[in-house]
């Protein structure tokens, strides 16, 4: 088979993986009926999903999703929710570099948007989005953080002004100050039609409005985020009560 002098060349040719299970398919003898072009191919193709099933490993690790098995198969369609299964299904395959619309999760305290948003999202990366996720206070403080500096407060804010899919969750659950606004502000200016931003919050956009501390750079930031944003109402049902229920009555 190959020797290592032939893989040092696959190394430098970057197709080691193909060299390998090319290696691997020729040795089953399962495969004696195959033509030589076909257990080619056939390592190129599995070198290939090898190559994206470890791109979007990554994606999801450099996302820091709280909730990272978070799937749309998961969810809990039941009545009452304001959610189908083919919607969810639709929006978990979305081409959000195409068609950079935001969404906006309301839910109540318990009612399953960040579950949704990291199921959404995942399917995001496996379409090999990049994605990063943030709830607001943590945002709020790594912005804080990184002011002091200024090279490292510039790269934070190209970062979350370029990233594919950026997910901002328990949005203004509470106020921020008006350093923070106007970060937030800069960062949706430059997302603005090129790239899309999802929003997870248990309050409405009029209520972001009062939060944020310059009623200019509140309406400026709100009209970025909600204008023709694709919008998911949860309704009432607590799902952590419901789940505490369930475990309750097992």
């Amino acid at each position: 088979m190959f020797t290592s002098i032939e893989y040092d060349k696959f190394r430098a040719l970057r197709v080691t993986h193909v060299a390998t299970r090319l290696e691997e398919l020729i040795q089953d003898e399962g495969n004696d009926t195959l033509t030589p072009e076909q257990l080619f191919l056939t390592a190129v193709d599995d070198a290939l999903e090898s190559r994206r099933i470890n791109k979007v490993d990554k994606l999801i690790r450099q996302a820091a999703f709280p909730i990272p098995g978070a799937t749309v198969a998961e969810v809990d369609y039941r009545d009452g929710r304001g959610i189908t299964p083919v919607r969810m299904r639709r929006y978990a395959a979305h081409d959000w570099r195409s068609d950079p619309t935001n969404l906006l999760i309301i839910s109540p305290i318990g009612g399953g948007k960040t579950y949704l948003a990291c199921a959404l999202a995942i399917g995001a990366c496996q379409s090999e989005h990049s994605v990063l996720y943030y709830r607001m206070d943590d945002l709020a403080r790594r912005l804080v953080i990184a002011r002091g500096n200024g090279i490292a407060h510039q790269k934070l804010l190209n970062d979350l002004s370029n990233i594919d899919l950026l997910i901002i969750d328990d949005f203004l659950t509470v106020g921020i100050d008006s350093d923070a606004a106007s970060d937030l502000f800069a960062i949706l200016a430059n997302r603005e039609h090129r790239l899309p931003t999802m929003i997870a919050s248990q309050t409405g956009p009029a209520h972001w409005v009062a939060e944020l501390p310059d009623r200019v750079a509140a309406d400026s930031i709100v009209n970025r985020l909600a204008n023709n944003a694709r919008v998911i109402n949860f309704g009432q049902i607590d799902m952590r009560r419901h789940r505490n229920g369930i475990c309750q009555g097992e």
